[in-house]
């Protein structure tokens, strides 16, 4: 039960990419600077301040390294 309580929480990964679709309910088709593409919806913070994400914006997102298809759009750069 101790070993359960030590383990640490697994690292997101953090990347940069580009806006290149707009899907159904908040979500969004993001092309990385790496060449791939990934579905993205918005962190509960930007949905609560009503920050808006269009087509072309560049935006930071972090993934889980356990499927590396879906991620959260953290922040729009300016």
């Amino acid at each position: 039960m101790k070993f359960m309580l030590d383990m640490a929480k697994e690292e997101t990964i953090k990347l940069e990419g580009t806006i290149e679709e707009l899907l159904p309910n908040m979500t969004f088709r993001v092309a990385l600077e790496n060449g791939m593409t990934v579905n993205a919806h918005l962190c509960g913070k930007m949905k609560m301040r009503n920050i808006r994400v269009y087509v072309g914006d560049k935006v930071s997102i972090e993934m889980s390294p356990y499927d590396l298809t879906k991620a959260r759009i953290i922040y729009r750069h300016k």
